[in-house]
């Protein structure tokens, strides 16, 4: 077997000193260093020539992050050209085994157990390996193209894997990701062990055989000779070392298919590399090999209906709106509904082999689905993934528009007073509490998070509203359109959140105003909505947390509210659709008689303008170091409140009255300063 099986323990799961005996063998070594997200920015722990342990600032990995390359993951071609190794005359048994590009997950990291589909290899996850073994610990099983076990009997070998391992490791969770096939499979494990702390990521599920496809392929096999491979190699032309191959092998090379890219090179090099892996892929599918997979697709997809009830994981369902050979609608919805935690994620423009496509990132998927634990639950802070240059950038690329259109102004204020443009006077070491003006739909949150991250390496978590985090059938909404809060660091706000925060000396971003002021009607743009009580002044203090009071403006000046919630309840279906989506959202300040109280959640109708420009302000920091005891008080606590709800206040009035006078608040200005400038010009404003 290739070094890529590597830890692989015939018939056995693989224990931790045969994995780190194959991890000598292969050059693979400990690592003693880690990252760690402290004061805002990212430092590096490494043990030093004494063997003291000692923190280094490193450069922010976030600089530069808009011309990021996409993540470095391997290819279909990659696929074939491993694969190749793993269909030999080999008969057998199934067994696990690590990859190498798996060895350095972070202490405590669940147990990650992939179950693969039809092809048998192990390798369907092979373009996310890099980025899932930073997180997971990753075994494969692999079934060899000869071998025959039975379905029930592929059940009990994972099953004894899953018993092994959560024996050797009580509190850790095991993930089973299965696709088509092996989906079923997970589900059968999963009905087995209802009292195993599980999670399933089913890609596809096998949940039903199309019998107009499957019944014709399966007449078609019995008819053909065995030779088949042989024939479809002559038929097509391709031969393992031809040259007409190895041309095609050439045009897969990365420069190629850069140079092809503006005529779809990513389907040709698909196209090339399954052509010049014809001989692999019969290998992977001869026809006695084909005959028996499709028999134990049906003892697989039969097994798991009759067990689904006993099913008590948490489920996700990755669900491809073009596979056209296993996938019944009608039963993924039934398993939505049996399953007592599903969350159903549909992806309408991918096929049936989900995880080889583009676009498709399974560590992407589970941070926006809050699906990553460490625990018996998930926990927002500990077990939050930090997003990669490349998530930046994407994220970047999502709110270009907005940010092209409206060139924002970033105004901070030093220590001494002096307000300057950028973010200077925003203090790098946490604890740091900012606390400012939500505009209509959270417009400015997209910029302003970025911007933190980009320039300052200053990752801003912001407390957002619980209906950001529905999943499922609790969702009212397209859950997927939240998906940026979730991979930016969101976290449901509440006291015990706001307070975990400040205690890890994290850069804090709250509302006080929250939905109420986010989804504001005509005529409240920039008016505060905030609570009486002096909610977040106490925990402030008990951590010495600096608060920085901010205002933005500018919404007024890219669109007009014209629809809303006042207008909306005079409209029967939209009346309907307002009061379903405020009861599943739920009011956080239910109870409260005061106009915050009013907490409805509606689509407001917007009328786009010649966009103008936003403004952001950061006012001088307010220092609670020291206070903990004076703001015990319950007027003391008061009066500081009031203070930083008139600064808010103050910076809204500043940037409203300043904007006035800046000759580029409009577009054309703008235009024409990029057009003399070049575009990547930082765009003057008003004097300060």
């Amino acid at each position: 077997m290739e070094a890529t099986l590597l830890g692989s323990v015939f018939g056995l799961s693989p224990t931790s000193s045969e994995r780190l005996v194959s991890n000598a063998v292969f050059g693979i070594t400990a690592i003693n260093s880690v990252a760690s997200k402290t004061h805002g920015g990212v430092h590096q722990i490494r043990k030093n020539e004494d063997g003291a342990m000692v923190a280094k600032v490193v450069e922010n990995p976030y600089s530069g992050a808009e011309t990021a390359s996409p993540d470095l993951r391997k290819s279909l071609s990659d696929f074939l050209e491993e694969a190749r190794g793993f269909v030999g005359d080999d008969d057998g048994p199934p067994r696990w085994f690590s990859p190498l590009e798996c060895a350095a997950q972070a202490k405590g990291s669940p147990l990650l157990l992939f179950i693969p589909g039809i092809d048998g290899t192990g390798l369907g996850l092979i373009r996310h390996h890099k980025k899932l073994g930073e997180v997971f610990d990753v075994w494969c099983l692999h079934i060899p193209v000869r071998d025959r076990t039975p379905a029930k009997d592929l059940v009990k070998f994972i099953d004894r894997t899953v018993k092994s391992e959560n024996h050797r490791f009580p509190n850790r969770p095991i993930y089973l990701v299965g696709e088509s096939i092996g989906a079923c499979l997970a589900l059968d494990v999963a009905a087995r062990n209802p009292n195993i702390d599980l999670a399933l990521i089913l890609a596809n599920p096998a949940t039903h055989v199309n019998n107009l496809m499957s019944q014709p392929l399966v007449g078609m096999l019995n008819v053909l000779p065995y030779g088949v491979p042989t024939l479809l190699e002559e038929i097509v032309g391709f031969k393992q070392g031809d040259p007409l191959t190895a041309m095609f092998d050439a045009l897969t090379n990365e420069l190629a298919v850069h140079q092809m890219s503006e005529f779809g090179g990513g389907i040709l090099r698909d196209l090339f590399a399954v052509s010049a892996h014809l001989p692999t892929l019969s290998r992977i599918f001869p026809k006695d090999t084909l005959l028996w997979k499709l028999e134990l697709l049906k003892s697989a997809v039969a097994s798991a209906n009759s067990h689904i009830y006993a099913v008590r994981a948490e489920t996700l369902i990755l669900l491809s709106g073009r596979d056209q050979w296993l996938l019944n609608e009608e039963d993924i919805d039934r398993y939505s509904h049996i399953l007592p935690k599903c969350i159903v994620r549909k992806h309408k423009d991918n096929g049936h082999f989900l995880f080889f496509e583009e676009g498709v990132d399974l560590v992407s998927i589970i941070k926006c689905t809050c699906f990553y634990r460490r625990g018996k639950s998930h926990d927002h802070l500990s077990d939050y993934i930090m997003p990669t240059r490349y998530e930046l950038k994407q994220q970047l690329d999502d709110h270009k528009l907005l940010i092209d259109a409206t060139s924002p102004v970033y105004l901070s204020t030093l220590e001494d007073g002096k307000i300057v443009r950028g973010l200077e006077g925003i203090p790098t070491e946490g604890p740091v509490l900012y606390v400012g003006y939500h505009m209509l739909l959270g417009l400015e949150l997209g910029p302003m998070v970025t911007q933190f991250l980009k320039k300052r390496n200053i990752h801003l978590r912001g407390l957002a509203h619980p209906m950001l985090f529905l999943n499922g059938k609790d969702a009212f909404v397209d859950t997927q359109m939240f998906d940026k809060y979730k991979i930016m660091g969101g976290v449901p706000v509440s006291n015990f959140n706001i307070f975990k925060l400040l205690r890890s000396k994290s850069h804090v971003l709250l509302y006080p105003g929250g939905v109420r002021e986010a989804l504001h009607n005509k005529g409240e743009e920039y008016k505060l909505f905030w609570p009486e009580q002096p909610e977040f002044v106490r925990v402030a203090s008990r951590f010495g947390a600096k608060i920085i009071p901010f205002g933005v403006v500018g919404e007024d000046d890219i669109c007009d509210l014209v629809l809303d919630a006042n207008d909306q309840r005079n409209i029967p279906i939209l009346k309907d659709f307002m009061e379903e989506a405020t009861k599943k959202a739920g009011n956080l300040r239910e109870g409260d008689e005061t106009e915050l109280g009013n907490q409805e959640c509606y689509a407001p109708g917007l009328v786009p303008k010649i966009p103008g420009r936003f403004y952001y302000y950061f006012g001088k920091p307010i220092e609670t170091a020291g206070r903990e005891q004076e703001l015990k008080d319950k007027d003391k606590a008061q009066e500081f409140y009031l203070q930083v709800k008139s600064e808010v206040e103050q910076c809204i009035a500043y940037l409203k009255m300043k904007r006035e006078i800046d000759p580029y608040r409009n577009l054309l200005p703008r235009m024409l300063y990029k057009a003399s400038h070049g575009f990547s010009s930082e765009i003057p404003t008003f004097d300060l």
